[in-house]
């Protein structure tokens, strides 16, 4: 495996190096990403770069029912979590029920996950119950 060595100055990179040129609808070059690994390691080289065709990310199946439903299902909850949160007449209420359940041994310990887990189940008790 080689190593990679970045210009003097850079030490590392996370992310899309490069990504391919679309021009009339056809694609030209591939994706080139580098990424830097942060776990514990004693492995010295944490450096790696990845080449990826250009149609690399391109879906290859329909979008499904179940996917549609999903979709609409994560929009709903998320605008929902977002009105919620700054909603001011509910966000004192809403911030003591967390922290009441927050230590217990199944708690949610997040006042952000606390939200989509009330407004998730708040959605599928309407649209599956």
């Amino acid at each position: 495996m080689a190593k990679v060595r970045y210009a003097t100055g850079i030490d590392t990179v996370s992310g899309s190096l490069s990504k391919p040129k679309v021009k009339n609808g056809h694609k030209c070059g591939s994706y080139l990403i580098g990424t830097h690994r942060t776990a514990a390691t004693t492995n010295p080289n944490c450096t790696r770069l990845y080449v990826k065709t250009a149609d690399a990310y391109d879906r290859s199946t329909p979008v499904t029912q179940n996917e549609q439903g999903a979709r609409m299902r994560f929009t709903a909850v998320s605008q929902a979590v977002n009105a919620r949160a700054k909603n001011l007449s509910t966000i004192s209420q809403d911030q003591r029920t967390w922290l009441a359940q927050r230590d217990n041994e199944d708690g949610i310990k997040t006042f952000k996950a606390w939200l989509w887990k009330q407004e998730g189940d708040a959605y599928d008790a309407q649209h599956n119950g």
